[in-house]
């Protein structure tokens, strides 16, 4: 019997993404990682918008435009909208990573329908080669007699 010519070998991409292992962050990471997401919330902006509003009253008294531009472009946008920035890109990064764990998961799926399909080709392979060998011997019995 002749045997099927393919053979499976998992791409080798495969095996070392199951070896691969989470990232390890350093301690200055860590530690930026944490007053993000300590920033980087609503309640940040709100505790910043209190600390902006005390010098608020002393920017409009001196009647001066610079000094109040300086006070909505230096303290108010700049103290109350980066932890609101934060909370946008923070919702955005929760929506990618589900995102990119709702395409590991498709990829995953289909690696194993991959799997399953070349299961289903080898045991079609075997039935084939079964076939054209039953031919080749009804053949060469039909040649023997002639």
């Amino acid at each position: 019997m002749t045997k099927p010519s393919y053979k499976y070998e998992p791409h080798p991409h495969v095996e070392n993404r199951k070896k691969s292992g989470q990232n390890q962050f350093g301690l200055n990471a860590r530690i930026g990682l944490g007053i993000t997401k300590r920033v980087g919330t609503m309640w940040a902006a709100y505790l910043f918008l209190a600390i902006a509003l005390v010098s608020l009253p002393a920017a409009i008294m001196s009647g001066d435009p610079i000094v109040i531009v300086g006070w909505v472009a230096q303290t108010f946008l700049q103290l109350v909208l980066l932890p609101v920035i934060i909370v946008g890109q923070n919702i955005q990064a929760a929506a990618a990573e589900k995102r990119a764990i709702a395409t590991y998961e498709d990829a995953t799926a289909i690696l194993e329908e991959a799997r399953k399909i070349q299961e289903h080709l080898a045991d079609q392979d075997k039935a084939l080669t079964h076939l054209v060998e039953r031919i080749n011997v009804l053949e060469a019995k039909a040649k023997a007699k002639n």
